[in-house]
């Protein structure tokens, strides 16, 4: 006598959608811990009157938040939810992030000698 030990389709779609919406989670507070960084960042600093070594820390937070965004988007099309407008209103996201989602950082050449 065999038995079938594969778990039934029902169990296993509901895992999947379950792993689908920690994943979800996981990606909404990366983005929101990126973008609190860069709020705080702006809130400690002048913009205009901040030295080239300020602007590329920040410049460095907006690619990170950019990333972030980008991993959710991502995350949420997977799962069927398609409308990102939504996103960029509820986290307020700033519009330089928007411009920057998914572009990947060239690294910096290293200094010849």
């Amino acid at each position: 006598m065999s038995r079938d030990l594969r778990p039934p389709v029902g169990i296993l779609h509901y895992e999947i959608v379950q792993e689908q919406a920690s994943a979800l989670g996981r990606m909404g507070s990366a983005l929101e811990q990126s973008l609190a960084r860069l709020r705080e960042f702006d809130a400690a600093h002048v913009r205009a009157e901040a030295p080239a070594s300020m602007q590329a820390a920040r410049r460095k937070l907006v690619m990170e938040a950019g990333q972030a965004l980008w991993m959710f988007v991502v995350q949420r099309e997977a799962s069927g939810l398609r409308d990102s407008r939504h996103i960029m209103r509820t986290y307020n996201v700033p519009g330089e992030v928007q411009r920057c989602m998914g572009l990947v950082p060239v690294p910096s050449k290293p200094a010849s000698k």
